[in-house]
């Protein structure tokens, strides 16, 4: 009876044990990470009889999780990989909807610029319509500051989000380090803690949604965690943790930092994964080259329109005034460079003067000292390096232009070997922006000289009115007077026509071989203007034309000219390049955010669909399944009744064997 009462309770308990497993598997049915358990029986020692070997029942020998390694690895790289895509694509959308929509982007400020400016063309001695240009030229500036503070408002974000997220690691890689030491002892008391494995493997999983890992079995029980190209941030039961500091190269950005121990690691340029992952290479490959883009568009807007603006005359025959603030004005000045806390003196900053927008890349540079006077500049774009450079205040020491600017050290400024700088020419150029002209009667839309024919010529030859090829800008109206009228007679014996000043400056060339019935192109240089007309027709000799000082004020050559640069290239030529104009420079970065937006959407959907895929691939091996556990409850409930029917049938064999001795 022994026996037959020992197999049944050892059925019953092991039938309760199911039941226990088969209960905690449907109580965690929701539960993120769990991993479905089983319990494994196993048949006890037989017991050896005068007829053989008898079973003594069966034994609950451990309870397992239903685990795929492989499975859950899948999980965990898709995880950060979507993770990652997904934070890029939420940074692109917000981008790509602020450079191209029409409330916020350059284009339509543009056009309505320059469309203004053709009303301007077409009277140019309407003050209404000057009024109308200066308006749009306020709106467009305002287009470029909204895009430099949305784009700024987005640069600190990122920055915020990257302090959120590195707090985020450090807590979940303190809770593995924990649950590394607490499966340790677990195990090594001799038992499998099923639950601490699926909770510290979700901890891991969400991880790797902030930030990409790498992680390595230890000792059958622990893990370690690698973020980076290696860097630990889990070792056993020892954590490190992640915290945002300001960037010593670039002060205005957050740089990420691995602190074990009491040392500190950069190692923002070697994360990759996860939404850290993606807020990085976000700012590093589109937002930092969007900002240095519209930065240098409008550099190049404000640069430009001045300096034609420049050329011209205005309503009461002055130079035309500046419409758009200095480009190399203090406020801009102070914000191109910014010194490493390390330097020698932390204060200093470099003067970096645009002296060529058309010259301007979108890279930002880094000036590394190996002297007082002597340095060297990398253009971090391509690691391109020029040097050495002397920037000594005093000759024969001259500012060397590179990439349309120069550096120069201010006056008061100390620098020494080892001191380093980050110059960003561009990235705050939309920013300064800023439309200064407040009279309509300043703009200067006149050319500064116009030419007449004499009405005693005989012949056939008539002349272009100059145009203004060269010259200081703005251009000098007293100086320009003193030199002009400037008298062209045509001397038919030697086929040339002479040039003669009233003044008798010095005219280059004083005379131009004609063909006539041809056209004649006039190129001519005095007092460091250079101006250029044509001479179509035939001249008799004796014919005569004469430049003057323009004192019309309906003129609008020099708006004509100035209306040129929507189409002008006068953007990109750094290099020997063709170069494009504002339109198309905006345009390629409009189309290239684009470009990215959609990758980025192409590249969410399907890394969402693998992380489905992986996903759905681990919980068809781990996952609870309501309807296996409800058979589970009935198959193990029965084993549990047919063990109790066991002991009750050995009970009756035992009680009717006492009743038969009494």
């Amino acid at each position: 009876m022994a026996d037959l009462f020992g197999i049944g309770l050892s059925g019953l308990k092991a039938s309760q044990t199911n039941l226990s497993v088969t209960g905690q598997n449907i109580s965690n049915v929701n539960t993120p990470g769990y991993s479905r358990q089983t319990a494994v029986q196993a048949a006890r020692d037989p017991s050896f009889t005068g007829a053989g070997y008898i079973g003594n029942g069966t034994s609950v020998v451990d309870v397992q999780r239903v685990y795929n390694e492989f499975l859950t690895n899948q999980v965990r790289s898709s995880t950060a990989i979507n993770s990652e895509v997904t934070a890029f694509q939420t940074q692109m959308e917000e981008l790509n909807t602020l450079l191209s929509g029409t409330a916020t982007g350059i284009t339509p400020g543009l056009q309505n610029f320059f469309d203004a400016l053709q009303t301007s063309i077409e009277d140019p001695a309407s003050l209404p319509a000057r009024q109308l240009f200066l308006s749009e030229s306020e709106g467009l500036a305002s287009r470029f500051n909204t895009v430099q503070t949305r784009l700024s408002t987005q640069t600190e974000f990122i920055g915020q989000q990257m302090g959120t997220l590195t707090g985020q690691v450090s807590r979940l890689a303190e809770s593995i380090a924990q649950y590394n030491d607490s499966i340790g002892r677990a195990v090594a008391n001799g038992s499998e803690p099923n639950d601490l494995f699926d909770a510290r493997d979700e901890a891991v999983r969400q991880l790797s949604e902030l930030i990409g890992v790498t992680v390595v079995p230890q000792d059958g029980s622990s893990i370690n965690i690698f973020v980076g190209s290696g860097q630990p941030l889990v070792v056993g039961k020892e954590a490190s943790s992640l915290q945002v500091v300001r960037g010593t190269a670039d002060p205005s950005r957050a740089e990420v930092q691995l602190v074990s121990g009491g040392s500190a690691q950069g190692i923002t340029s070697l994360i990759s994964g996860g939404q850290l992952g993606g807020l990085i290479r976000y700012r590093q490959d589109v937002l930092d080259q969007a900002l240095n883009s519209v930065g240098r568009l409008a550099l190049s807007i404000a640069s430009e329109v001045n300096d034609q603006l420049g050329q011209g005359l205005d309503i009461n025959g002055q130079a035309g005034g500046q419409l758009f603030k200095d480009i190399n004005s203090p406020d801009q000045l102070d914000l191109r460079s910014q010194a490493r806390p390390t330097n020698s003196d932390p204060d200093t900053k470099l003067n970096v003067f645009i002296t060529d927008t058309a010259q301007l890349s979108t890279s930002d540079y880094e000036v590394l000292f190996s002297s007082a006077t002597q340095y060297s500049i990398r253009r971090v774009s391509d690691n391109e390096v020029t040097g050495p450079l002397d920037i000594s205040p005093t000759p024969p020491a001259t500012p060397v232009e590179i990439d349309g600017f120069q550096i120069t050290l201010p006056a008061g400024g100390s620098v020494a070997a080892g001191d380093r700088f980050l110059v960003t020419p561009t990235r705050y150029g939309s920013g300064g922006m800023e439309s200064v002209m407040q009279q309509p009667e300043e703009l200067g839309f006149a050319a500064p000289a116009s030419a007449d024919s004499s009405l005693a010529n005989r012949g056939t030859a008539k002349i272009t009115q100059p145009a203004l090829v060269d010259g200081p800008a703005p251009i000098d109206p007293a100086a320009m007077q003193a030199y002009l009228p400037i008298e062209m007679r045509y001397d038919q014996a030697a086929g040339t026509l002479n040039l003669t000043s009233a003044s008798g400056a010095t005219l280059t060339p004083a005379s131009f071989a004609i063909n006539p019935g041809q056209t004649n192109t006039l190129a001519w240089e005095v007092d460091g203007y250079s101006f250029s007309m044509k001479m179509t027709g035939t001249p008799l000799d004796g014919d005569t034309f004469e430049i003057q000082f323009n004192e019309g004020k309906s003129d609008n050559r020099n708006a004509l000219a100035l209306s040129d640069l929507q189409t002008k290239a006068v953007l990109g030529q750094e290099g020997g390049r063709a170069g494009f104009s504002f339109v198309d420079g905006y345009g390629d970065l409009v189309q290239r955010v684009a470009t990215f937006t959609a990758q980025a959407r192409s590249d969410s959907a399907s890394s969402g669909a693998v992380l489905k895929q992986a996903t759905n691939n681990r919980d068809s091996v781990s996952a609870v399944n309501l309807d296996e556990e409800a058979a589970n409850l009935i198959k193990f409930e029965q084993y549990y009744n047919a063990s109790a029917q066991v002991l009750q049938v050995a009970r009756s064999l035992f009680d009717t064997l006492i009743s038969s001795i009494r």
